[in-house]
């Protein structure tokens, strides 16, 4: 299915676009929860009414068009009915993992400046004058009458992701409605999906991978998606995906190592596999294909403008790939000058007419033009691409580290380390322990080794889980440049090779 050509000749609402199938067939099932303890089933008519009703009660909160909603929500169904009944009223929703600690959202919530905040129990809220509507509250609203959609200019801002970024705070990515155009490139270049089909997401309801792959596209297309209850371990996963009749699943990497160890077996229904959120390693690619005779379809994609290189069904990647630009979507190897010839390493590049491309960073103008280039947006990663568009992923260029398909800034880890008293200085990489596994390393010099425990927890205090060091190394000095620039390179380096001693 291509882009449309020209996505702001009509007043658009994003809300209304992925919820259009409710007057089509309000009765066909758009979502299962499988929880055992408490398991749900929306209708697509029974999901717009919710949103609707949802919306026209935020709106009677006092809330206006282009306020922003912070969104502090666990892992239910709350989660996308809130982020949809924002969008159809153009208020603009902030999506944020419920694993942050207070002060780190603290700092979002200051340069958001929200209106309301959306809180449920047990997660960490602002500082700050923003009112806060419990879930309790939240969930009273869906009985409300139905609120009109808004409709207006697609290039209006739509929604807030925040992403790790260079500066180690927090970064505010500005999206329009016309996002969700891009994803319809998903459905042919990656997906291969029908309203025929029931796609599982292994992932929770507010991480913005499940809310994209596993919750907006199959709406988009009149499917079925299928959400597992929090803490739905490998072996249950590997049931469900048998039980539910699953015809796509979807998962980071992590994932898929997970059930290859849990036992997974052929499932009848299962026609393939998605990846994203980090690069899926071959190895892991070759068991699962063997285990359940079916393929996994990798998808490249990043905070600021989704995915939009991947394999599909009907266009595999070549091996070692991660495969060609999606149908409409224009994709090049940048180097100083420009395009690079074929094969040749340089900058992955999308360009900057790309609808699903940010509108930018939240109230930073600077950095938001240092990311284009010559009518190209630099997404900071390493590739090549061959004579037959296939890209082939060769790394990040600055040291921004994977955490299960988060992007986590070293700075933040760092700034964490740096305020423990014992620890002279410190530095934070990605480092791999296994084959096709790394985790987060905290390198730091200090007189004496650290009380580990008492470090982990100091960690924990000021770092949501997954940005929180899984290592600790001690180190006679933190490896820099002549510009006095931190070595991460080195160190991951370092320690690699000593790993590789210990256990040759």
């Amino acid at each position: 299915m291509p882009i449309p050509s020209d996505p702001a000749a009509a007043p658009f609402n994003l809300t209304a676009h992925v919820l259009r199938h409710a007057a089509r067939a309000p009765e066909r099932i758009a979502l299962e929860v499988l929880d055992p303890a408490a398991p749900e089933t929306w209708s697509y008519g029974a999901l717009e009414a919710a949103v609707l009703g949802t919306a026209t009660g935020l709106l009677e909160t006092g809330a206006r068009p282009g306020d922003r909603v912070l969104m502090r929500l666990g892992n239910t169904v709350d989660f996308p009915i809130a982020y949809l009944a924002c969008l159809a009223v153009d208020l603009v929703p902030v999506p944020t993992s419920s694993q942050l600690t207070a002060l780190e959202i603290t700092a979002i919530a200051a340069a958001v400046k929200p209106r309301l905040v959306l809180a449920a129990p047990g997660i960490a809220l602002p500082e700050g004058d923003a009112p806060a509507m419990p879930l309790a509250a939240l969930r009273a609203l869906r009985g409300r009458p139905a609120a009109a959609f808004a409709m207006g200019d697609p290039d209006r801002p739509g929604y807030i992701v925040f992403t790790s970024g260079t500066s180690g705070r927090p970064r505010g990515v500005v999206h329009a409605h016309r996002a969700i155009f891009a994803r319809l490139a998903m459905v042919e270049g990656w997906y291969g999906l029908t309203a025929a089909d029931r796609l599982m997401h292994a992932g929770a309801f507010n991480w913005t991978y499940t809310l994209g792959t596993g919750l907006m596209d199959p709406w988009t297309a009149g499917a079925t998606a299928l959400i597992p209850g929090a803490g739905t371990g490998p072996s249950a996963l590997a049931a469900m995906i048998a039980e539910k009749r699953a015809t796509i699943f979807a998962a980071a990497p992590g994932v898929y190592r997970q059930l290859l160890r849990s036992g997974m077996k052929p499932t009848p229904h299962l026609r393939h596999g998605l990846s994203a959120g980090e690069k899926l390693p071959e190895a892991t690619r070759a068991a699962w294909e063997a285990a359940t005779g079916t393929q996994v379809f990798e998808a490249y994609g990043m905070s600021e403008c989704s995915t939009f290189i991947s394999a599909s069904p009907t266009h595999p990647a070549r091996p070692g790939t991660l495969g060609r630009a999606q149908p409409g979507r224009r994709v090049a190897i940048l180097g100083p000058d420009g395009p690079l010839p074929p094969d040749t390493p340089g900058t992955i590049a999308v360009a900057a007419g790309d609808p699903g491309l940010m509108l930018g960073y939240l109230d930073d103008p600077v950095a938001t033009a240092a990311r284009f280039q010559d009518g190209w947006f630099l997404t900071g990663d390493t590739g090549t691409m061959d004579s037959d568009g296939h890209v082939t992923y060769l790394g990040r260029d600055d040291d921004i580290m994977n955490a299960g398909g988060y992007r986590v800034s070293p700075l933040e880890v760092e700034a964490a380390l740096a305020a423990f008293t014992s620890i002279a200085e410190a530095a934070a990489a990605e480092v791999a322990v296994r084959e096709d596994v790394t985790v987060i390393a905290a390198f730091y010099a200090a007189p004496d080794p650290v009380d580990e425990t008492a470090l982990a927890a100091h960690c924990a205090a000021r770092l949501a889980r997954y940005k929180c060091p899984r290592l600790f190394v001690r180190v006679d000095e933190i490896p820099k440049g002549a510009n006095g620039k931190i070595l991460r390179r080195a160190l991951r380096q370092m320690f690699e090779a000593a790993d590789a001693d210990r256990q040759a």
